[in-house]
C-alpha cells in the first residue's frame, strides 16, 4: 500500500522496488526513534492501513540504535543548530552513517544550510 501522505509517496519513490525488509537491501538509514516518531499517532487513531503503510517504509530502512557516538554529535548539532533533541539524533545518526542527504519535511528547523549534510525536503523530490 503506498503512503497515504503526497510527500510520503515522493519519498517511497526513492525506494527499489525490490527492497525487501528481510532481504538486506535497504532504501536509506535512520535512527530507530523513527518507529515511535512516525508511528505513534496512526496507532493512537487506530489507522490500520497508515500503521502497515509506515511499517512496510521502516522496514525497508537501516533503523540505527542510538549509541554514545551518536549521542554525543546529536549534543553538538543540536547546540550549533538549535535542534530539539530528537531532532539532533536523527541527523546525528545520518552524519555519522555517512548519508549523502538527509530527507525532512521539517524545513522550519533544518535549513539547507546545515553543512554537515545535504538537507533535502521531500516536495524537492521527483514525483514521477
Amino acid at each position: 500500500m503506498p503512503p497515504p501522505h503526497p510527500l510520503g509517496r515522493r519519498v517511497r519513490l526513492l525506494f527499489p522496488d525490490d527492497a525487501a525488509p528481510a532481504g538486506g537491501a535497504v532504501a536509506g538509514i535512520g535512527s530507530v526513534l523513527l518507529v515511535p516518531e512516525l508511528s505513534s499517532k496512526p496507532l493512537r487513531d487506530g489507522a490500520d492501513e497508515e500503521v502497515d503503510a509506515l511499517a512496510a517504509m521502516l522496514g525497508r530502512l537501516d533503523l540505527r540504535p542510538v549509541d554514545e557516538a551518536t549521542a554525543d554529535l546529536a549534543a553538538v548539532l543540536g547546540a550549533t543548530h538549535r535542534l530539539r533533541a530528537v531532532d539532533a539524533t536523527h541527523l546525528a545518526t545520518a552524519v555519522i552513517a555517512g548519508a549523502d542527504r538527509f530527507i525532512t519535511d521539517n524545513s522550519s528547523d533544518f535549513p539547507t544550510s546545515i553543512p554537515e549534510i545535504h538537507i533535502t525536503y521531500p516536495q524537492t523530490l521527483p514525483a514521477r
